[in-house]
């Protein structure tokens, strides 16, 4: 028999099925990446591999309030925001695994996913080179004169290039429906904000284009959720863009090859303490909105999808040598520009 919760209730914003969603989404997302750090101590996955564990309220929040149609576009630390957009988890696993049946064929890897079917377009291992291309989506949008919007996501360290603040100004200037969202973990790779900037709240950087710039508590999926909203409902007016400063953290190193001495036990600890899986299971478990027996039939649904993915991607083929010289240029089937 189940227990019955005695707390009280608190009142939300949200209704039960939401904190379900994003509960399942952010396990989701946290699983996969286990299971990919896993992978790569056992050298299936290769190369670098930048881990998600720790900012999934950002990628939950973010596709709570967007549209389907709408656009992504991030960095390379990036298996779990193609997961909450849609893509199924064995398509990421392969490519993580440099297979053919990779959701970028093998020739990206872990910083290169992509997936135009659902309107996420990478994955991009050059810091801060994804910020121009979000910009060029939102420009292709407002000329085909649809009222899509496109989510910009970066780390705190790509505001020091030049071509972060290239992007706000042009964006700004022509009113592009573009939310440029730094996820601000604290760290780029293993240097903090505070060395870096003298600048410590970096979505003031914003105001000197004129931009509506806030920060946001990246922690928890509500106040994501939120701004995102607020934001989107701006751009499809017309109105522009926004930059929003994500506050999180990432629980492991910069990559895997990152041991994160730069940080104590005790601020790991700290955030730990804020996981934004553990407090929405929290507010779930208040309302009685879940069981102990859902949760667990949870967890297998998604563990089973993970070890169906793992499978896929050990049997999928690698690449054949004559795929070298494709999509070199352009992906063959590229319908967002061809049509």
């Amino acid at each position: 028999m189940e227990k019955v919760s005695t707390k009280k209730k608190e009142a939300t914003k949200f209704p039960k099925e939401q904190y379900l969603k994003w509960h399942e989404d952010m396990l989701l997302m946290r699983r996969f990446e286990e299971r990919s750090q896993q992978m790569y101590l056992q050298q299936k996955i290769r190369g670098f591999c930048h881990i998600y564990s720790g900012q999934e309220a950002v990628a939950a929040g973010c596709i709570s309030a967007i549209r389907p149609d709408d656009n992504i576009i991030t960095a390379y630390r990036d298996h779990a925001i193609p997961l909450a957009k849609g893509t199924e988890p064995k398509y990421v696993m392969a490519e993580l695994f440099a297979k053919a049946t990779g959701c970028s064929k093998g020739k990206g890897g872990s910083m290169h996913i992509f997936d135009v079917k659902h309107k996420f377009f990478g994955g991009h291992g050059i810091v801060g080179g994804q910020i121009p291309l979000g910009a060029g989506l939102a420009f292709a949008d407002k000329y085909k004169g649809n009222d899509n919007v496109t989510l910009c996501l970066m780390g705190d360290g790509a505001v020091r290039q030049g071509a972060f603040h290239e992007a706000l100004n042009m964006a700004m200037t022509w009113k592009l429906p573009v939310i440029f969202i730094i996820e601000n973990n604290g760290y780029a790779m293993g240097t903090s904000v505070e060395r870096t900037s003298n600048v410590k709240d970096l979505y003031e950087l914003g105001r000197a284009f004129d931009m509506p710039s806030f920060a946001v508590d990246g922690m928890h999926c509500e106040p994501v959720h939120e701004a995102i909203s607020t934001a989107v409902e701006r751009a499809r007016k017309g109105e522009g863009p926004t930059l929003l400063e994500m506050k999180t953290y990432r629980y492991r190193g910069h990559s895997m090859s990152d041991p994160a001495n730069y940080r104590t036990k005790e601020e790991v600890e700290k955030y730990k303490g804020e996981d934004p899986i553990n407090q929405t299971l929290e507010i779930l478990k208040k309302h009685n909105w879940i069981t102990d027996a859902e949760v667990e039939a949870t967890e297998k649904k998604i563990k089973d999808l993970i070890d169906d993915a793992v499978k896929f991607a050990e049997e999928s083929p690698y690449p054949d040598a004559s795929e070298l010289y494709k999509d070199v240029y352009m992906q063959e089937d590229y319908p967002y520009i061809m049509d």
